[in-house]
C-alpha cells in the first residue's frame, strides 16, 4: 500500500470508529479489566469498555476476543452489534485478516441494512487488500480484493469508503496487470509465443488504463514478429504509437518494425 492510500485508510477508519470511542469512554474507566479473556460473566458496559481499553493500549488480539465475548454474553444487547464491528476492526489491526473478514461478514449477515454496513464492507475489502502478495505469487486474494472494492463502489458510490476504494481499485488492477505481464514474459523467454500473446492481449483488453499497457503492446509487436506475422506486428506498433507516443516502448517497437517489417501494411 502506498503512503497516500495508507493515510486515506487511517482517516476513514478513524472517522468510523470515533463514535464508538466516545460512547465507550465513560465505561472504559470503570474497570481495571482482566489479564485475559477468562469467561467470567460481566455487565455489558464493563466488558465492552475493557475491550476498548485493550484496543487503545495496542492489545488488538485480546481486544478482539473481548469484543467477541460481549456478543457471546449479551447477544441481544445493542452493544453486541457494535462489538461485532469492533471485533472485526481489532482483528484487522492485529493483522488477523481472515478473522476480520469473518467477523464483518457475520455482522452483514445479521444486520444487512444497518447504517454501519458500509464500514463492514470496507473492513472486508481492506482485509483482502492487505494480503496482496507480490506478482510472483498466486493472485487469488488480489482478485478477491478487487471484487470487494468494486462492491463498495457499486453499493455506496457517494461515500468516503467508495472514494478510497476507487483509488485502491486502480492499484489492484495495476497489480493484476503486472502479474499477467510477468507470466507473459516468462512464456516469451521460453519461446511459447502464442501463450505469451494471450497474456499480453489480456493486459491490452482488460487493463488498458494501467501502467503496463504500453509494454504489453510492445511485447505483442515482438511476439507477432517471432510468429512470422509482421502485419500484426505493425498493427500493434501503430496502436502503441497512437496511444503512447514518445514512450520508450514505442521507440523500441518502431525500431523493431523498421528492422523486420519495413513497408508492411497492418492487417
Amino acid at each position: 500500500m502506498t503512503n497516500q492510500t495508507r493515510s486515506t485508510t487511517k482517516l476513514i477508519l478513524g472517522t468510523a470508529l470515533a463514535s464508538a470511542s466516545l460512547m465507550t469512554a465513560a465505561c472504559a474507566g470503570r474497570s481495571s479489566g482482566p489479564a485475559d479473556t477468562s469467561y467470567v460473566a460481566r455487565d455489558v458496559e464493563s466488558l465492552y469498555g475493557e475491550a476498548k481499553r485493550r484496543l487503545d493500549s495496542g492489545q488488538a488480539t485480546l481486544a478482539a476476543a473481548l469484543f467477541d465475548e460481549v456478543e457471546r454474553q449479551h447477544p441481544y444487547s445493542p452493544w453486541a452489534r457494535r462489538a461485532q464491528l469492533m471485533s472485526s476492526f481489532s482483528y484487522y489491526v492485529a493483522k488477523d485478516y481472515n478473522k476480520a473478514i469473518q467477523s464483518a461478514q457475520r455482522f452483514l449477515q445479521i444486520h444487512p441494512g444497518n447504517k454501519d454496513a458500509p464500514y463492514a464492507f470496507y473492513l472486508i475489502a481492506l482485509s483482502y487488500y492487505e494480503q496482496i502478495s507480490d506478482v510472483q505469487r498466486d493472485q487469488k486474494v488480489t482478485e478477491q480484493a478487487l471484487t470487494a472494492l468494486q462492491e463498495i463502489d457499486r453499493r455506496f458510490p457517494n461515500s468516503d469508503y467508495a472514494s478510497d476504494a476507487r483509488l485502491k481499485i486502480d492499484l489492484v488492477r495495476d497489480h493484476l496487470a503486472g502479474k499477467e505481464m510477468e507470466i507473459g514474459r516468462h512464456y516469451e523467454r521460453a519461446g511459447r509465443w502464442i501463450a505469451a500473446q494471450i497474456r499480453f492481449q489480456n493486459v491490452v483488453d482488460n487493463y488498458q488504463t494501467t501502467s503496463h499497457a504500453p509494454e504489453a503492446l510492445y511485447r505483442l509487436t515482438e511476439t507477432s514478429l517471432a510468429l512470422g506475422i509482421p502485419d500484426e506486428a505493425v498493427k500493434y506498433a501503430a496502436v502503441l504509437g497512437a496511444n503512447y507516443p514518445g514512450t520508450e516502448w514505442y521507440d523500441k517497437a518502431y525500431d523493431l518494425v523498421q528492422d523486420h517489417a519495413a513497408g508492411v501494411t497492418p492487417s
